[in-house]
């Protein structure tokens, strides 16, 4: 009976041979199926043993067949299997044999190249030299993958992947044989890379985690300056007859903007709208303005902040009292009564900056009664403060005309401070969130006079058609997002025709972009086109709008984020079991007194605005996830304002699972949330 050994596709089987010609054969393989096969692709032809015989016997023999003596034997033009089979065994090498060499001649390509069917050709010494170092490295990084993976399953992290910890979890190079013993460390130990890693030691605290992982991602670079310094502002700028005065936190250093009131008491009222001007001093593609788009945005969060420019920069140009500061400034006048605009002006100019007003010291005693003559008004500037907020009260209420609803303040903002914290926090520092009412009359004074300038300068760009980065919002209805574009267009949301943002040049950069395009309108009128350092359809405005997205969406994300880890401090620090909340939807409630939304069980069913009492049954400050389970239903449903749906959303976004680049982790959904405006 004959029997043949054949190639199918690299693969080598044998059978009986059930019919020959010249050209191609039938054979029947052990399973009893026959196939049609080439006579090009039959190797070897034998009588006996059987196929299946024939093939574990020289798979066998095989492996005992030492590589580098058979490329010492082996000739050193192309050659046949069998007769390397003859050399290496003997003269009389039978089919086991030869199988036997073509099995090893296979598998070996850094030894033999292969030449065609059963042909082969001795490698290069070199080739086979690096070849064999290859392997010999290959093989200690296998030892390597299963030592790591020892460590971590049995609670040890190895220093590599401690070191390559944020690469491994968020932008992995799967090759790595770090990635590849985490990967398998999870697969034996059954337990997701994050819990595994924890244990490990890997990581030494919640907070440098959440902070290191977004340096990682947004800083790979790190976060300090190159040696710049601040250019002076050659222009002899006039300087502006008035007193400015700024309103700011404390903790603020970057001021970018100013307000002043003349004429008071006259009939005629100049209200004037004075913004840091860091683009008199230096332009695009200048060594600070690189720096400034790489960065795009000042990073903010509880203790600490990244500015877009280095802070020598920021104070050179910041508007600081006692000093007469360069500004674009723009000026409104006002109809002392009515309040009805009779003229506006841009210039640049020189500012005297009387006095820098920080609302956290003033909140308490600048209030509605105080700036309307019920109460004592013992603040400075308090007759300027008075007309600014009855001005402002004027501006909200016909932007709320546009926008056919009232703004809704019905959630206040909230103040964290890190007790004794001096520096950098370390995320173990005592923390304390203080509630902040929003449209307090400070905020809405500062919020109006922006909308007012910005909304201005909007139109004033396009009146001299000079191209600038808008802000719109083509309705109020539910999932119309605010987006940037190039050309104005109506402000929904802010009930304005058209909206920049040119406020903050020192902490945004599309700020200082619209800055030298206002500057430009303010120096060269409605020929401003030709002089403005970005043209109709330049391609880098869209370039600039596209970075400032993602990266001012990631800074934003990361200071919820990490807002949301203090507030959850809050709660360990001061022991707190139960909190009173409002349903939101799909089982999510807002604390009452905390910037914490998170989902309770036994709440799904609940109708929004139900106030609740929930337990919190446990805190993950490494996930941000707050458990917590309802203990009571306080009353029946309030009303919720429909506009606090996306905050919501966006604050669950912030607690869902880390997004962990490993597969077996779950990354959770990330909602487009659109930046809040009308902020200083």
């Amino acid at each position: 009976m004959s029997y043949a050994l054949f190639d199918d596709a690299g693969k080598f089987l044998a059978g009986r041979v059930m019919s020959d010609t010249d050209a191609s054969m039938q054979i029947e393989l052990d399973s009893g199926k026959r196939v049609k096969v080439k006579s090009a692709n039959v190797l070897l032809r034998f009588e006996k043993p059987q196929p299946a015989e024939l093939i574990s016997r020289a798979q066998a023999l095989a492996a005992e067949i030492d590589l580098d003596l058979a490329w010492e034997f082996a000739p050193e033009g192309e050659f046949g299997f069998d007769e390397l089979a003859r050399d290496y065994f003997d003269a009389s090498a039978g089919p086991e044999q030869q199988a036997a060499a073509l099995f090893r001649l296979f598998e070996a390509p850094h030894y033999f190249r292969r030449a065609g069917k059963g042909r082969f050709k001795k490698a290069p010494e070199e080739i086979v030299k690096a070849a064999l170092l290859a392997i010999e490295r290959k093989q200690q990084i296998a030892a390597q993958i299963e030592a790591w993976g020892v460590d971590l399953t049995e609670g040890r992290c190895p220093e590599p992947i401690k070191e390559q910890l944020y690469r491994i979890l968020f932008k992995p190079d799967k090759n790595a044989p770090e990635y590849k013993a985490v990967v398998e460390a999870s697969r034996r130990s059954q337990r997701a890379p994050l819990d595994l890693l924890k244990a490990a030691g890997a990581i030494s605290s919640p907070y440098q985690f959440h902070w290191r992982r977004f340096l990682f991602e947004q800083f790979p670079r790190g976060t300090g300056f190159p040696p710049l310094s601040a250019p002076a502002i050659k222009d002899d700028l006039p300087v502006a007859a008035l007193q400015a005065f700024s309103i700011d936190d404390s903790a603020t250093t970057e001021i970018d903007d100013a307000l002043s009131v003349q004429g008071l008491g006259s009939g005629t009222v100049v209200f004037g709208v004075h913004i840091a001007a860091p683009g008199l001093a230096f332009g695009p593609d200048s060594p600070l303005d690189k720096l400034a788009r790489e960065r795009l945005s000042t990073v903010y969060m509880p203790g600490w902040k990244l500015t877009m420019l280095p802070d020598e920069v920021v104070q050179t140009y910041t508007l600081i009292e006692g000093r007469d500061c360069p500004a674009v400034s723009v000026y409104f006048t006002f109809d002392e009564a009515t309040l009805e605009v009779k003229a506006t002006e841009t210039r640049i100019e020189r500012v005297p900056i009387a006095a820098n007003l920080r609302h956290d010291r003033l909140d308490a005693v600048v209030t509605e009664a105080s700036l309307q003559g019920e109460a004592p008004a013992e603040y400075p500037f308090a007759t300027e403060l008075a007309f600014t907020f009855r001005l402002a009260k004027h501006l909200k209420a016909q932007r709320e005309v546009v926008r056919g609803k009232p703004e809704n303040f019905n959630r206040p903002d909230y103040n964290f401070r890190l007790v004794g914290n001096t520096g950098e926090p370390e995320g173990s520092e005592t923390v304390q969130i203080t509630e902040r009412r929003r449209g307090a009359p400070l905020d809405l004074m500062v919020s109006e006079a922006m909308i007012l300038a910005n909304s201005h300068w909007g139109g004033l760009l396009a009146e001299c058609g000079v191209p600038g980065i808008y802000r719109s919002q083509a309705s109020l209805a539910p999932g119309i997002k605010v987006r940037m574009g190039v050309k104005p267009a109506p402000h929904a949301g802010m009930g304005v025709p058209q909206y920049t943002w040119a406020t903050s040049p020192l902490r945004r950069y599309v700020d200082l972009v619209n800055q030298w395009q206002i500057v430009a309108c303010a120096r060269h009128g409605r020929t401003a086109a030709l002089a403005a350092p970005f043209k109709p359809k330049d391609a880098t405005l869209f370039s600039v709008i596209s970075s400032f997205d993602a990266a001012y969406s990631a800074y934003n994300d990361f200071q919820h984020g990490i807002e949301r880890y203090w507030a959850m401090r809050w709660l360990e620090q001061n022991a707190v079991t139960e909190l009173d909340a409002a349903v939101l939807k799909d089982g999510l409630v807002r604390a009452d007194r905390l910037p914490l939304v998170f989902k309770a069980l036994g709440c799904d069913a609940l109708p929004r605005g139900t106030h609740v009492r929930v337990r919190i049954t446990g805190i993950d400050l490494l996930t941000l996830d707050v458990h917590a389970t309802l203990v009571t239903r306080l009353d029946e449903p309030l009303p919720v304002a429909g506009e606090a749906d996306e905050d919501a959303e966006e604050e669950a976004d912030a607690a869902a699972p880390l997004a962990l680049a490993i597969d077996v982790a779950d990354a959770g959904a990330d909602a487009e949330a659109a930046p809040a405006d009308g902020t200083a």
